[in-house]
């Protein structure tokens, strides 16, 4: 019997704010909401971003806008200009320097006279090549970048994290606190080797406290730092999960796909829970990539929206780029909007879900992931998405049937708003929606308003995703006028407009991830109602009594955690040095491992898998 995992929780933040009870997802389709809804969205927001409650000031420091300072000084940012100090004919070069400002290694041209106690005077003959102290504007100002005023920093005692890390911690404490059931009463139920982490960034941790620092110290004249080398790499977002939130001890690891990263790791708690190897899996990643160096090199790529090509876009009407629509998926568009997100879920197998009574928000039919096969260039898009989304598509036809997917699922598209990205994503669905029988399938892409967090991406469009079925409108592509006369669109309705839906219509949503190199991935995601569906069918009428009545308690703890945040009464959990097991305390036998705090024993019963060849 194969186990269905069963998405009880979800947390973290992005441009359009926190994860955890549908207000990011809100502050996308935030026009579309009864006045109501909108409060409590600006409520969060202001809690997070520790302002007034100033509708205007709020919605415009959210979502894709102009690069603000807050990161980086996108009007002068520091570089060096490589030169050479030449002498005249007869005269040499002489200069004043500071004793401790001397290289280690002195060149041999180099004659050095005491000048005070301080300095000394150099002279040489010969050319001196040096950098000098030189700063560049960007020529790329958009960002989705997290809300004004939300600092990660100032919210637990960081120590010099990476701001990717900083991202981490917030959400995947929000991820976990949102869960509505206590961390230790999940730990009592299932062993600790049953509890997965996978979760990764893609790039690593790119900004001074992690491998730029680690890169650049030495041509600044500055010491690296301890922290810079291991804190810089990819898997250190599910090093911190482990280590500083949840305190795991079972599999863990760190998939990464480019942009379709998250959707990796998501596969892989799938596959784990499936096949019985663990009860709760938490998924996510992180992605700080705002940074100058990182916006150059996508730059020079020809891969982002730059000012220049945003005014020519608008037929030079404008004399400063709207920044807030940079991101222009299936019209026509320049590149696409860098971002950063992080975003976490968690998974219960479906006997654990209806055991302890989750919130369910919906279940993980499957996910697929393909490679390109050859390519002219690494970059370039293949073949390998129409197999992933191909291999989704047969997934929900044979679980909910032939009609189901004709008509109750949507697409939520990668939609990078690059040239590029609408010609081929759009064949691929088109294509597809023809081999299937598929009429006007619809299509959406929230990079419009939240931009590109790679790593994050997947996890974002999943999040979106069950806002979706909670209140029922699906996020149209706002930015974007009209659909792009290259686009393939004999089968797809792409929305332009936020669409209401019946609660009961989607049954299904396609989660779809194009990633550099070949990385391909297509979630398939179940919703509320078709979980519990299945969840009563497998489980039986009395159980799902039981389930319900255990559900009340746990959809009112999860609520009160939300009014704690809008509040700012919550902290992420970050336990530094707390509950540190060493090897003398465990309890060892040659039958289990029983490790201080974890109710139920490790289990070192271990089945043989080649029983038929032994």
């Amino acid at each position: 019997m194969t186990r269905l995992p069963v998405i009880v929780g979800f947390g973290g933040i992005n441009p359009a704010g926190r994860s955890s009870g549908h207000h990011g997802y809100r502050r996308l389709v935030f026009d579309e909401l009864a006045l109501e809804q909108q409060q409590r969205t600006l409520q969060s927001l202001a809690a997070l971003m520790n302002c007034d409650l100033d509708q205007g000031h709020i919605l415009s420091n959210t979502l894709i806008r102009k690069l603000s300072n807050n990161l980086f000084d996108p009007d002068l940012y520091r570089s060096n200009k490589q030169a050479m100090l030449n002498p005249q004919t007869e005269d040499p070069l002489t200069f004043l320097i500071k004793k401790s400002h001397l290289p280690e290694q002195l060149p041999a041209d180099w004659l050095i006279e005491n000048h005070n106690e301080q300095e000394v005077r150099v002279t040489t003959s010969k050319a001196l090549e040096v950098l000098f102290p030189d700063g560049r504007a960007s020529r790329v100002n958009s960002a989705g970048q997290l809300p004004s005023g939300f600092d990660p920093e100032a919210l637990y005692q960081s120590r010099s994290h990476p701001r990717g890390l900083q991202l981490t911690v917030f959400g995947a404490s929000d991820a976990i606190q949102s869960l509505g059931i206590p961390w230790q009463t999940i730990t009592d139920h299932v062993a600790g080797d049953q509890i997965a982490v996978y979760a990764s960034s893609a790039m690593g941790q790119l900004d001074f406290n992690g491998s730029a620092g680690m890169l650049q110290s030495a041509l600044m004249g500055k010491r690296v730092s301890a922290k810079n080398c291991p804190l810089g790499l990819a898997e250190m977002t599910a090093d911190f999960v482990n280590a500083y939130v949840i305190g795991s001890v079972g599999a863990t690891g760190a998939n990464v796909g480019a942009c379709a990263t998250f959707l990796y790791n998501l596969r892989q708690g799938m596959s784990d829970i499936r096949a019985g190897n663990c009860r709760v899996a938490v998924i996510g990643s992180s992605e700080a990539p705002i940074t100058p160096e990182v916006i150059e090199g996508y730059r020079t790529m020809g891969a982002l929206a730059e000012d220049e090509a945003l005014l020519k876009l608008d037929g030079g009407t404008l004399e400063t780029p709207d920044h807030t629509r940079a991101c222009r998926p299936f019209g026509e568009n320049c590149g696409f909007t860098l971002a950063e997100a992080s975003q976490f879920v968690v998974l219960f197998d479906d006997a654990l879900a209806v055991e302890l009574g989750a919130h369910v928000y919906g279940s993980v039919a499957d996910v697929f992931v393909n490679a390109d096969g050859f390519k002219k260039s690494i970059p370039g898009p293949g073949i390998g998405n129409y197999l992933t989304l191909g291999k989704a598509m047969g997934s929900v036809r044979a679980i909910l049937g032939e009609a189901a997917l004709k008509h109750h699922t949507y697409i939520q598209a990668h939609g990078t708003g690059t040239p590029q990205n609408r010609v081929t994503e759009s064949h691929i669905f088109d294509k597809l929606a023809e081999a299937f029988g598929i009429q006007d399938w619809p299509v959406t892409a929230i990079k419009a308003f939240v931009g590109h967090s790679l790593a994050c991406a997947s996890g974002d469009q999943i999040i979106a995703s069950l806002g979706v079925w909670h209140d029922h409108i699906i996020p149209g592509i706002q930015t974007t006028a009209a659909i792009a006369e290259d686009v393939h669109r004999s089968n797809l309705d792409f929305l332009l407009k936020h669409r209401a839906v019946d609660p009961n219509h989607l049954q299904a949503a396609f989660i779809n991830s194009k990633g550099f190199g070949g990385n391909n991935a297509t979630a398939a995601i179940l919703s509320p109602e078709v979980t519990n569906s299945m969840l009563a069918k497998r489980h039986g009428k009395a159980a799902m009594i039981k389930f319900q009545d255990r559900q009340t308690e746990t959809i009112a703890s999860s609520y009160a955690y939300d009014e704690a945040c809008l509040k700012n009464e919550t902290a992420p959990i970050y336990q530094f040095g707390q509950g540190v097991v060493e090897g003398s305390a465990l309890n060892l036998t040659d039958a289990t491992i029983t490790i201080p705090g974890h109710a139920k024993p490790i289990s070192l019963q271990v089945d043989n898998p080649y029983e038929d060849m032994v």
